[in-house]
Order: C-alpha cells, then structure tokens, then sequence
C-alpha cells in the first residue's frame, strides 16, 4: 500500500508541476523572450538529521556573476506538495527575489514524519536558508520567510530561533496552537479532524502525533497538561521573548471565519510584537484569502505581502510602513479600514443587558451553530451569506435568548465582543456555545460571530462566572435590525462535555450582572 501510494503522489506532483510549467512556457512568448524569464529548477535540499527535502528554486533572469538577491523560503502548507507557491516564487523572482520553496518533512516525496511544526521543521528551515545561501546568488543579510498555514506557522517559528530571518509573511497561521483549536478548553472537532485526515493522506504522521490526535479526538482529559505542552511548543507566542529580540518585520494576515486558525490568537500575538509589524484581517475562511494569489491571479494579501518585502529586505520606499498598521475589511462590500494599532479597533464597547435567568437542558442542537468548517465563511466571504437561524423558532428548552432593541442607525461591529455571565451546572462538566446574531424584521438571525467554553470539575448547583471572548470580527449591522445573543450546548463543529441529562442555568445575579459587551466602530 505505501508504495502504490508513493508512486500516486510522484504521479500528482508531476502532472501539477507539469500544467503550471507548461503554463508558465506558454505566457512567456514569444520564443525569443524565454530567456529572460526566472529559472525554475527542482532540487534535494538535506534537511535535519540528512531527510531528504523536495523544494524548488526560482531566480531571477539574467543574473550577472556576483550579484546578490534578496532571498524569501517558502515551507508549504500542510499536505500541499511544494508547487504551491511557484506562481508566487515566479512574480517574486520577476521582481528581484531567490525563491525557494520546499515541502515539508512528512509530507508528499520530503522524507521523514510529521512533525506538527516541532523542533525538526524549524531546523529544516534553517538548513533550507544554509543552502540557499551556499548554492544560489542569496543575500545572507536579506533573508525572509513566508507561507499559508502550515508554512507561516513554520515561518514564525524559524524567526523566533533563527536571526537571519529579518522578514515574515505569515498568512492564515496560527501563533497560539491552543488557542486556535482548542479554544475555551474545547476541542475543534471538524479543523482536527480535517488536519488529521489531511495529513494520513498525503503524509506520514509520527507517533507523537498519532497519540495527540487520538488523545485530543478521544477527549482524554489525563493527557490534557501533555496535549497543551506539546501545543506551546509548537507555537510562535511561546518564544516572542525570542522574536522580539531578533526584531524581524512582521506581517500577520488572516480571514475572519478561520475554521481552523481563528483570528483572535493573531490579533493577541500582533500587540505583543515589538518590532516592525502589520496585521490584515479580511472575510473568508482558512487560507481561503490567499487562494487566487496562488494561482497566480491578482490578490491583495500576496500584493501586500510583496510590498512588505520590497521595504524591509530592499528597502523600498513604498509607503507600506506609512499605512496605517492594522487593516480591516469588513465582511461587506466596504473597503479597507485602517487603524494605529489592534486595541483601536475595539476601544469603543456598548454592553448589551442579560438580565433574564434562562434554563437550558443539554445535549441537544438548538439549530444555532457555527456552520461547517471550510465552507459557511466561504460562502459568507464570496456572497455575504453566513450562516442562519430562525430566532423566534429556537426551542428555548434547549437556546437561551437575549435580543436587544432595534437600532435606529447602523452598527459596526468591530473586534472582539465578550460575554460575561453566571453559570449554574446540574453536573460537574459542560459545554455551551455563544453566539452573536444580527436580527432582521423577520427574525431571521445571520450569524456575527461565536465561541465554545467547556469546564470540568465544577460543583453541581454552585454558581460560577464566565468571561468569553466571542471570535473577533468585522460585521455591519443594518438599522432596524437587533442583535441577539444565543446560547445552546451542541455544536458540530466542537466537541461537547454535557453529561446524560445535564442542565444548565445562566443568570444574572444583582452584585455581578451579566452581559455581552460588543464593539462598535466609533463613527
């Protein structure tokens, strides 16, 4: 079975790399003019401990002997083979750039296992840069790194341990794994799932990860301490004291609906940054933003990505590090918003009242949920439709519902809306979903945004807090309309901890009121 499968991927990773080469010979007429197109060659790179690396080297036409070039390394996302980026590599070679991309070990023809971004990723990078600089025309003192999720993760690990990186892109990545799909301590059912699958399939999990992914899946919570030790390490936020030290310039891009990587964990990590920095949030979901620039067709986050580039590895005066910092489109047809820094965007908080004690039984699926996980932000980034609920016909047994009054004018959300609350718990452990709705005249509930919480070792009938950072967002509520908060116990999408005929009660006790505090663009 592995050698049929080796030879399936040896087939697919010709015939890709076949089409885009013969597609780049075809744009490149007439004849006369091939020579001044970049050279692309597929080389060996020797990775850590000797395993054998499958990556491709772009430079730039017409190199004169002795002259040096910017150099950018590209690791590829998860179970991508490494011709993903060669559009991208071509139009950076076209502008002056060393490209070289590589796939990442475990995956496709690179040798050796899955790592999950651990310690033997970052020393491929390393060794990736090593022999950039040791057999193409590279510029040791220009080094950059980018990629789409699994590669931008890698990259900003690599700048954490290595100084020679002095710019990252890292586009729909993650720098807190734990905090992207196990958020509120729960696990992210369907982008586990989805990853895991992905990577049985075009790779070779080692054990390390074979046990994590059964121990996450199978909830195994005495292996709870283990599972978040083997995240941190994996996570970019872990060695900041590391990056800021290096002082790389650094440009953090995602979509707002990640169903894999959520934006809230990049938006954290942008303002502890102290170096050269930028971050982008558009609609979309996972690496769904940088999709057509793959392909080769125009596409802002590649664009910006360039221009990020251009100024901190050739020093172009561009005007990129005038703009504003933090951009923001919005999940609508509005254009780009900027702002100084990321508390800005939610400095202006209206808390909405819970003051009703609602009671919910669990364990069943109120019909609020956060869509399926690559295709409900889809859908919401190409045509506005996220997903829906009938808010009047929610069985209140099983959701509990707030709604506000309707706003005579538009309300931008903007950011991170949070809920504060009390619960009471029937048993010691459980799980709820938030949910924020924009409400329309016909109680018809479009979906802003939500977040999962789980707790375990609670005393049943003892009240307890909760403060819950929904995912942050860009949503523009019509006048007229409500918003509702939703609450429910099932989800699709997570994992859920709700005993056999487990209740629980959300309240608002008079000495600690309960709300949700949801931020508002300052008009």
């Amino acid at each position: 079975m592995s050698h049929t499968r080796h030879h399936l991927r040896t087939a697919s990773v010709g015939a890709v790399s076949a089409a885009l080469l013969a597609g780049t010979a075809l744009g490149a007429a007439p004849a006369a003019q091939a020579a001044e197109t970049p050279a692309v060659r597929f080389v060996d790179i020797a990775g850590d401990g000797g395993t054998v690396l499958k990556a491709n080297v772009v430079t730039p036409a017409g190199a004169v002997a002795g002259a040096r070039f910017p150099v950018i390394v590209l690791p590829t996302s998860w179970a991508v083979p490494q011709i993903e980026y060669l559009a991208q590599a071509q139009k950076l070679a076209d502008s002056g750039y060393v490209v070289v991309s590589y796939n990442s070990r475990g995956f496709w023809q690179s040798g050796g296992e899955i790592e999950t971004a651990g310690p033997k990723d970052v020393a491929d990078a390393s060794l990736v840069i090593d022999w950039a600089l040791a057999h193409t025309p590279a510029d040791p003192a220009k080094v950059g790194m980018a990629g789409v999720s699994y590669g931008a993760g890698i990259s900003l690990l690599t700048a954490a341990h290595d100084k020679r990186v002095r710019a990252v892109a890292a586009l729909s990545g993650w720098a807190d794994l734990i905090d992207s799909i196990y958020s509120g301590r729960t696990q992210h059912l369907q982008a586990a799932a989805l990853l895991g699958g992905a990577g049985y399939l075009t790779g070779r999990p080692g054990p390390e990860l074979q046990q994590t992914l059964k121990d996450f899946l199978s909830s195994n919570l005495d292996k709870e301490d283990e599972m978040i030790a083997w995240g941190r390490k994996r996570s970019a936020a872990t060695y900041l004291d590391a990056i800021n030290a290096n002082r790389p310039a650094i440009m953090l891009g995602n979509a707002w609906g990640d169903t894999i990587f959520p934006p809230n964990q990049f938006a954290s990590f942008y303002e502890k940054l102290a170096g050269p920095k930028r971050l982008e949030f558009r609609p979309g979901d996972h690496a769904t933003a940088e999709a057509t620039g793959l392909l080769g067709l125009p596409n802002d986050t590649w664009t910006n990505a360039h221009r990020w580039f251009d100024r901190h590895l050739k020093g172009a005066d561009n005007g990129i590090d005038r703009e504003q910092p933090v951009q923001l489109k919005p999940r609508s047809d509005a254009g780009y918003e900027g702002y100084p820094d990321w508390k800005s965007v939610h400095a202006n908080q209206r808390k909405f009242a819970l003051g009703d004690s609602e009671h919910v039984w669990a364990n069943v699926d109120s019909g609020a949920n956060g869509g399926i996980v690559m295709l409900s932000n889809l859908l919401d980034q190409f045509f506005q439709a996220p997903p829906v609920a009938s808010i009047p016909l929610l069985p209140r047994s099983f959701a509990a519902v707030w709604q506000s009054e309707r706003s005579d004018s538009p309300q931008r959300v903007r950011g991170t809306a949070r809920l504060h609350t009390t619960v009471t718990p029937t048993k010691e452990s459980g799980t709820f979903v938030a949910y924020l709705y924009d409400v329309g005249p016909l109680g018809v509930g479009k979906l802003v945004t939500h977040a999962p919480y789980t707790f375990h070792g609670k005393t049943p009938g003892a009240p307890f807090g909760v403060d819950l950072d929904l995912f942050s967002t860009a949503y523009d509520v019509p006048a007229g309309h409500r918003l509702a908060l939703v609450v429910d116990t099932v989800d699709p999408l997570y994992i859920e901890h709700n005993p056999t005929g487990a209740q629980l009660t959300f309240s608002s006790p008079r000495s600690d009121p309960s709300y949700v505090s949801v931020p508002l663009r300052a008009e």
